[in-house]
Order: C-alpha cells, then structure tokens, then sequence
C-alpha cells in the first residue's frame, strides 16, 4: 500500500513537469511573440543621458538648433521647394539625413528643437512621426529638447499629449511645464495656479568638470510655448506668449540669479556677472519687423509671421538683463540675427525638406556655443557666445559665424 503510494506521488511530479515544461515552450514559441506580458525584452524605460548638462573640460558648451522640421510619414512624404533635379528622390529621408550629417559635423553638446518638428497634417500618426523625426538625436545618445509650433498638433495628439510624450522619448529633457513648486508667482503672496501653454521650462547648464563651478549653473536655458494660431478681437492671428509665462520667466530668471556661490570656492571662482541665459520659443516676437532697418547678420527674405498682439516680451526679457540671445524659427526664408534692446534675436532658417524653403538655397541649421572665460587655476563663467549655420550642401558649408555676447564688451 505504502509503495503504491509513493509510485502515484512520483507519476504526478513527472506529469506536473511535463506539463510546466509544455506550456513554457508554447508561451516561448508562440505567446511570448504576441503578449507584452509574456516578454520580458519588449518592456523598456527611458534612456536618460548624461546629467546634469555641463560645459566640456576644455570650456565650451555647443548647440545644435533645428528649426522646423516639417516632417511627415517618410519615404511617401513629398520634398518642397527643392529643385527640380532633387524631387524625384527626396523626402522626409533628406531630413532625417541633414540632422544625421550636421549632428556627425558638429558633435553638438545638446539639441534645441525649436518647433513644428513634425507636420501634423500630413501624417496621420503623431507618435510615428515624432519617432521619426527625432529618431537621430535618440540615436546620438546627446541630451535634447523640443518645443512646439504651430503645426505640430494638427494630427492624432493635442499639444498637451505632444510635450507628455515628447519628456518620455530616450534622451530628452523636454518638459511639460514647470513643477507645481516653480510656479509661486512674483507677485508678493500670490500663487500660480496655472500657466498658459505645453513646453514652458528652463534647463541648467554647469561649469567644466573638475572646475571650480563644476556644481554651479553658469548659463541658463529658458524654453517657452509660443502657441498656434487663435483669433484675436474677431481677427484670426498667430499666438502669443503670456502674461503667465512672463512672470514665471521673471520669477525664475530672480530666483536663479540669486544662487549664492558655495562659500568654500574662492573669490576668482564667481562668475564677473551673473550667469548669462539664452530663450528658445517658434513664432517670432512683434518688433522683429523692425530688424529690416536694421544691421542684421544672415538674409532677410520674407514677412515675418507673428503676432497680432504685443505681451512685452521683449520688454520683459530687458528687463530681467540675463537673456542675451533669443532664438526662433517659424519663418522658413530668415535666418538672420538682429539686436533689439541689446539682446539678439536670430532665426534657425529652415531645416526640413516637407516644410516650405527656397529652391536652390539649402536648408540649414544654427550652432551656438558658449565659451568659458579661464582664470588662474580654473575655468570660471561665461566669457563670450558665438552662432554660426551649418547649410546641408555638399561641403557642410559653415557660415555667418559672429560673436552674440562678450562679456570683455559690456
């Protein structure tokens, strides 16, 4: 009786490892293919860089703008404004091989996308194209950031969805919007519930490692949402950036220009002035007309497209005194630089081969790179801010190149 026992209890183990075997091997060969739950490889998180974003041992920190992308579906999407001779053979892929060529070119330190990153109306699929289009600055492994334009919601996500998805992509530090805590407004007592628009943040950019600023931020980089198109006393317009936004960008600008020094670096480690900030935003300001007047840097070659209504911006970034250049796209056929109340304000030109341009005048981006000033032992802070464009001709031709900020000047 006892040995039938023990016969029955080892025909069960067997059994139950036949059949623990058997559905392993169906889940391998055939659930594992179908059910994310199944495969442990398919799960991903985000890939984060390298933080926080700091200046480069030999002082200087380098960015690569790309404004306007335009991008579609890929192959099937349509070049624009190209000639002749290239239309049968381009597409979105011109795109995506300009950001790879001036990416390889440049070796940038971080990437400022500038809005209408994607062309939302001809893609029907929003999280593809961003994919897409944004696909070699994941690949490059650089740390990068995106705003948006005026076109980049007009497919399957809101702009809200837009900037959501965008922070989670690999390598991106974009962000929604500040955190509930940097939004106590300057205003004495007063608190910010809420601020207009998607993708109003600022990042921080640390000295060189092994400097005596290494834990400090010596420049500033604020990025504000410009919005889309709305209507305006009956009148249909560009949007602006608003009130909301301004007294957040007054209050950080305070808050940052207040960090005290670490009391252990030196007196030669502090920065002469305060550290120097640059803005990133798609439609232009108001008195950018004006620019036409004026010296400027690059071609000047079609209306600017902004705004109807004047919120003093510019007004607001004189006054806060720490942003020294200003860049924008939205108007494809500028890309110059011009001074408005001592501060720059400079377009990318454009970038993307879906977006409108100018046969025979090749698409381009804008390089900024900010420079260290070097002290008796140490690099200190910000000495002088440079741009310059790279076009996507055969040679990567480099142009324009001039001096935004020098701090031997002021």
């Amino acid at each position: 009786m006892g040995s039938s026992r023990i016969q029955n209890w080892k025909n069960s183990v067997i059994y139950l490892t036949l059949l623990l075997t058997t559905i392993h091997l169906i889940a391998q060969t055939h659930f594992s293919h179908n059910l994310l739950f199944w495969n442990i490889e398919s799960v991903r998180v985000k890939k984060i860089p390298n933080l926080p974003l700091r200046f480069r041992s030999d002082g200087t920190f380098k960015i690569l703008q790309v404004a306007d992308m335009h991008y579609g579906s890929g192959t099937i999407t349509h070049c624009r404004d190209v000639l002749a001779s290239q239309f049968e053979f381009c597409s979105d892929h011109n795109t995506t091989r300009f950001l790879k060529r001036v990416i390889h070119a440049e070796n940038p330190d971080f990437i400022a996308f500038t809005g209408d990153n994607i062309f939302g109306s001809s893609t029907p699929d929003a999280a593809e194209s961003l994919f897409k289009a944004f696909g070699p600055a994941m690949e490059s492994g650089l740390p990068w950031a995106a705003i948006l334009g005026n076109h980049d919601h007009e497919s399957s996500m809101n702009r809200e969805e837009l900037m959501s998805f965008i922070s989670l992509m690999d390598y991106s530090v974009s962000q929604i919007n500040p955190s509930t805590n940097d939004l106590t407004s300057a205003t004495k007592g007063g608190i910010m519930t809420k601020i207009d628009g998607f993708g109003n943040y600022n990042l921080q950019v640390h000295g060189a490692p092994g400097s005596m600023l290494a834990n400090s931020s010596v420049l500033n980089l604020f990025f504000l949402d410009s919005g889309a198109k709305t209507v305006f006393q009956g009148i249909r317009t560009y949007d602006w950036i608003k009130d909301s936004q301004l007294r957040w960008l007054l209050q950080v600008s305070q808050e940052l220009q207040e960090q005290k020094q670490d009391p252990l670096h030196p007196t030669d480690a502090t920065p002469l002035n305060k550290p120097p900030a640059l803005a990133f935003f798609h439609i232009p300001i108001p008195e950018t007309p004006q620019l036409f007047y004026k010296e400027i840097v690059g071609q000047f070659q079609e209306g600017v497209a902004c705004s109807r209504v004047n919120s003093g911006v510019l007004e607001t970034l004189v006054s806060i005194r720490d942003v020294k250049a200003v860049f924008f796209g939205h108007d494809h056929k500028n890309d110059f630089c011009g001074n408005l109340g001592g501060i720059w304000f400079c377009y990318g030109g454009g970038f993307g081969y879906h977006g409108y341009g100018k046969a025979g005048w090749p698409r381009r981006a804008r390089i900024i790179q900010a420079e260290l000033q070097k002290g008796k032992n140490s690099w200190m802070g910000v000495e002088r801010i440079k741009t310059w464009k790279r076009l996507d001709d055969e040679k990567m031709s480099k142009i324009d190149e001039q001096i935004l900020w020098d701090q031997q000047l002021v």
